[in-house]
């Protein structure tokens, strides 16, 4: 979702009559080509470049899938794919599983080391197969429009003059113009639905009668489509961070908005509990005066002569993700409020708005599918009238989103008919989502969890961090943990709410930060988009 630049017991396969045990079958076996040529399906493994993955002695190869899947026979492009074999005896394997970690446009070819981050060792049991879309990383070609759109010094987010529109008017049609000239074929083929039929042609290469899956955020979108066209290839499923499938895209990005609004002043209320330490303010209304009237002066005179309105905006934005980063943006506010030192902001900002050809790259992808997938009005008044409207509520986030989907307006590939996600006939899955994340608001997930009426949904209760499993929060790990290892799920409650709460991640301490595993944070920085 936007940026950060930001997953009863063996009942699948007993749905067609296979056992559990059984879960990879060979390709030849009665797995559903989907009338694709059986030479499409073949990977050739060799060895991983990623550190991370040669730690893990992963395999790497390419899955060839046709650029258009109603050309099957035409022009082929290569998926980047991972897999990490179980280590478990043959007699107690459980087929494989596809990591995806959202974005869209995340690279997720690393993401196949999130096996061994499953409690109990309930990871082992699988096949862990990492991969990074079409377009993204790795896979060829991938799409990259303008290395130099994100930067320094640009307008404000909030429209207040004409020359401010203007300006980022003509810069979101720039850049829809130069990802024309750069996406060629490609930029008519990268919608949700193009990625699915991928992954069930991975399913194939990998001689599996069915898949295991686990998405964060965007991923649990493409989780629910394929649950929806493919019902009887889904074995289990954790989707973390659950978008509402009936919000795609433009109205979901209006509800981030204000979910993001939200999250900011519980982030100033925890700045003002822990005045002592950063002398922001006693109270969240101090705080959040504190940070408009800074955002305000920096209009004036860019922090460290970089960071303005708009970075300023874009840092803070990474609390409204995740609480593990909140110390260290109160440290660098702090420092730049009292002591007038802009280094720790500036670095923030850097970590989390990389430049260069990768940090476009899933820009690029990102937009690409959120802009075909559905339609997104052309008028310009519908985008102001609706943004303002927003604004006046929900200030924080809201012109900053506008811009960052604004190509969107005039972007030069047809948008298609978002998917009826439908799960009626699809076995238990499991999903995740603290009660206040922003990015995918929880009324998304009791959305899906009411179209998916065997699935279980576990609330993080009162909880803001978006797509937070496997981070340690035991009640929800121990039982993905349990899920995956005997499809044993929470007992499935009656009513529109979730069926087991847990207490959320936990804010840091302000001063000194937890130390995290570095495999740990790196995989988090995956499921972020960076």
């Amino acid at each position: 979702m936007r940026r950060l630049l930001a997953a009863a017991t063996t009942i699948a396969l007993v749905v067609i009559g296979v056992p559990a045990s059984d879960a990879r079958a060979a390709g030849d076996r009665g797995a559903g080509t989907g009338g694709y040529p059986r030479a499409t399906g073949a990977i050739e493994w060799g060895s991983c470049t990623e550190p991370a993955l040669r730690a893990h002695r992963a395999e790497c190869g390419f899955l060839s899938v046709p650029l258009n899947h109603s050309d099957p026979n035409g022009k082929k492009i290569q998926i980047a794919v991972s897999r990490i074999k179980h280590t478990v005896p043959e007699s107690k394997f459980q087929g494989v599983m596809l990591v995806n970690p959202g974005g869209p446009g995340a690279k997720g070819r690393g993401l196949a080391v999130l096996g061994s981050m499953v409690p109990k060792q309930a990871g082992a049991a699988y096949d862990w197969i990492g991969f990074d879309p079409r377009g993204v990383g790795a896979s060829k070609p991938a799409l990259s429009c303008d290395n130099d759109y994100t930067g320094y010094n640009r307008p404000a987010y909030v429209p207040t003059t004409s020359k401010i529109e203007t300006t980022w008017l003509k810069r979101a049609e720039a850049y829809a113009r130069a990802c024309a000239k750069a996406g060629g074929d490609l930029l008519g083929h990268l919608k949700t639905l193009d990625t699915v039929r991928d992954l069930d042609l991975l399913r194939y290469a990998l001689g599996a009668r069915q898949i295991n899956f686990y998405g964060f955020s965007y991923g649990t979108y493409l989780g629910q489509v394929y649950a929806t066209r493919y019902p009887e290839r889904v074995r289990r499923m954790v989707l973390d961070g659950v978008v509402n499938p009936t919000r795609v895209w433009y109205d979901s990005n209006l509800d981030q908005d204000l979910a993001f609004d939200r999250n900011m002043q519980v982030y100033f209320g925890w700045l003002a509990e822990h005045h002592k330490v950063f002398r922001l303010g006693r109270t969240t209304r101090e705080v959040r005066q504190r940070f408009y009237s800074e955002q305000k002066a920096l209009t004036r005179k860019p922090a460290g002569g970089v960071i303005g309105p708009s970075e300023l905006t874009d840092i803070f934005l990474q609390a409204g993700y995740y609480t593990f980063g909140w110390a260290d943006i109160a440290r660098a506010f702090s420092a730049w409020v009292r002591q007038g030192d802009a280094t720790a902001l500036k670095r923030l900002y850097d970590a989390n708005n990389p430049k260069g050809k990768d940090a476009d790259n899933n820009y690029a992808v990102y937009l690409a599918t959120q802009c075909t997938d559905a339609p997104w009005p052309k008028s310009w008044s519908k985008w102001t009238a609706d943004n303002w409207e927003m604004h006046r509520r929900a200030p924080f986030e809201t012109w900053a989103n506008a811009w960052y989907n604004a190509p969107c307006r005039t972007w030069p590939a047809p948008s298609g008919i978002p998917v009826t996600v439908s799960g009626e006939t699809v076995p238990p899955l499991l999903m995740v989502s603290e009660s206040l994340d922003a990015a995918t608001p929880f009324s998304g997930a009791l959305e899906a969890r009411k179209r998916f009426p065997r699935s279980v949904l576990i609330e993080g209760v009162g909880g803001t961090t978006h797509s937070g499993s496997l981070y340690g929060n035991r009640c929800v790990d121990d039982s993905i943990a349990d899920y995956l290892a005997t499809g044993k799920l929470p007992k499935r409650t009656a009513g529109e709410r979730s069926d087991k709460r847990c207490a959320p991640i936990k804010p840091p301490a302000p001063v000194a930060a937890k130390t995290v595993p570095a495999e740990r944070l790196e995989v988090r920085k995956l499921i972020a988009g960076r």
